[in-house]
């Protein structure tokens, strides 16, 4: 299953010629994910609160056309791999007349954060990842 999430591109994510800085698609992956997880019932401030988190391990991504000022952007996000203490998700950035302007292949890893090691993902939060897919 595929999440998608709507993102209108502020003044504040471009450059000075208008156009996104490059380090804030991973601002706008991001928030597409934390959307994602509160869509299945999973709140950031209540996972943390349980002692563990989500952590980027690795980002790939690949960048084909850019995005501009007040572009409307549609970002989706899908999970690949499913292991024990991570997940990945594959993600892209399309523009409202459809092109693709970004993708990424995100790996994230359950952390405790008590020992900042990684830890099982939580059986409730596998549960809903694997009915999705």
């Amino acid at each position: 299953m595929s999440f998608e999430f709507a993102i209108r591109v502020y003044y504040e994510d471009t450059d000075a010629g208008g156009v996104v800085y490059h380090s804030n698609y991973l601002n706008f992956y991001e928030r597409t994910r934390t959307e994602y997880l509160r869509s299945l019932g999973f709140e950031q401030d209540t996972l943390l609160a349980q002692g563990i988190a989500f952590f980027v391990r690795r980002c790939e991504i690949d960048y084909f056309q850019p995005a501009k000022f007040n572009d409307l952007l549609t970002v989706n996000v899908t999970v690949g791999l499913i292991k024990r203490a991570s997940l990945s998700f594959e993600q892209q950035i399309f523009s409202q007349d459809g092109k693709l302007l970004s993708s990424a292949t995100v790996l994230v890893v359950c952390v405790a954060l008590d020992k900042m090691k990684p830890v099982a993902i939580p059986s409730n939060i596998l549960k809903e990842f694997k009915g999705v897919c």
